[in-house]
């Protein structure tokens, strides 16, 4: 089993930073690709960004030049870095990763507990 903490959101004034932490644990063998996914009051979730294996990123357009993905694969982490916040971008924030927990096993698809952030005006 696999368990995704999430870490780092809170309440942030608009323009200001905040920086989501994901730590994955338990039976790791590799983990494919991270994905932070969101989802505001009343609406649907929303894929954010997403970072590959090798290292390759996409955002949404509307977090593009404002947020950024990243990962450490050593500690098994992505993070996404949150810059000149708007109040739409008010949300419970997801992780989720694709993991696989040996060498011959298949992939499966786990979510995080979710962090909210809350940007005020």
């Amino acid at each position: 089993q696999v368990q995704l903490v999430e870490s780092g959101g809170g309440l942030v004034q608009a323009g200001g930073s905040l920086r989501l932490s994901c730590a994955a644990s338990g039976s790791i063998f590799s983990i494919n690709s991270m994905t932070w996914y969101r989802q505001a009051p009343g609406k649907q979730r929303e894929l954010v960004a997403v970072i590959t294996s090798g290292g390759s990123t996409n955002t949404v357009a509307s977090v593009k030049g404002r947020f950024t993905i990243s990962r450490d694969n050593a500690k098994n982490t992505v993070y996404l870095q949150m810059n000149s916040l708007r109040p739409d971008d008010t949300a419970v924030y997801y992780c989720y990763c694709v993991v696989r927990s040996s060498a011959r096993g298949s992939y499966t698809a786990y979510w995080g507990q979710g962090t909210q952030v809350t940007v005020s005006s």
